[in-house]
């Protein structure tokens, strides 16, 4: 059941924290990405839907410190000597660390909920009950193999190549999650974080968010040559796609997002960019 943000004990009701009238709404955003998206100690201040629009456009940003910080951990274990399935398998257990196993729970409970067959009601039901089941089971078994091993493949072909892949994969996790909070799309439960966040990102700038990733990593990609810049903007590129795919599945299964199913799209998105680079 994924409802709560990692960095916030309790959302308040609908008018969550004391939100001060005047501010930064940069500095906002940026605290409500941090503070709902890691376990880094941000106080979020503001807990209404203009943080939240900041915090879900800020939120690639997040991702991009969890990918460095996962990056470091496998490249301090290579060059202590580990092997490359060992500095995958670190390099894959920081971004959980980092949020609690907040996105892995959202993608089991994604996984319930769809595997069940059933009406959006009762597969919310489901989702929302703290065990896993089957489907969840063998989803989060699968996504953290699949992970670990195109990280080991890129490592074991080049330590930076690894680490690139490894912060590439981590900012297009949290990429997914703008695109999934853009405005037309609802939230299928009145409460919790995937109505705190749904529908307040504008099309446009979510657009120009995934534009900016896109070309970012593309730029990064090209310090190892035309085909690493290419394989990078591609990895995000496909795994913006892939989500938003399971996006409109989940809205048509469920009626909208919650907060499970943001996890599962991150998730989801974070091994497409692993997956991609490590073809060919």
């Amino acid at each position: 059941m994924c409802t709560l943000s990692p960095g916030v004990a309790a959302a308040p009701a609908t008018a969550g924290y004391a939100a001060p009238v005047f501010g930064n709404p940069a500095f906002d955003g940026l605290r409500f990405a941090f503070g709902t998206l890691t376990v880094l100690p941000v106080r979020v201040t503001r807990w209404d839907r203009g943080a939240a629009r900041g915090g879900m456009l800020c939120a690639p940003l997040a991702g991009l410190v969890v990918g460095a910080a996962a990056a470091a951990v496998g490249l301090v274990l290579l060059f202590l000597g580990a092997g490359p399935a060992l500095a995958a398998v670190a390099t894959v257990a920081v971004p959980a660390v980092l949020t609690r196993g907040l996105h892995l729970d959202g993608l089991a409970d994604t996984a319930d909920g769809l595997g069940s067959g059933k009406p959006a009601e009762d597969a919310l039901r489901i989702m929302k009950q703290s065990d896993i089941g089957p489907f969840g089971v063998i989803t989060l078994v699968l996504v953290l193999l699949a992970q670990t091993a195109a990280l080991a493949q890129m490592y074991d072909d080049s330590w930076a190549r690894g680490a690139l892949a490894a912060v590439v994969s981590a900012a297009a996790a949290r990429l997914a999650l703008t695109l999934a909070a853009r405005s037309g799309v609802p939230a299928a439960r009145p409460e919790g974080l995937g109505a705190a966040v749904a529908g307040v990102v504008p099309p446009g700038a979510a657009l120009a968010m995934g534009v900016a990733l896109t070309v970012a990593a593309g730029a990064a990609g090209a310090a190892f040559g035309p085909y690493g810049a290419a394989r990078a903007a591609l990895a995000v590129a496909v795994a913006a796609a892939v989500a938003d795919l399971l996006l409109r599945h989940c809205v048509r299964r469920f009626g909208g997002v919650t907060g499970d199913v943001f996890g599962g799209l991150a998730e989801t998105a974070a091994t497409v960019a692993l997956v991609v680079p490590a073809l060919g």
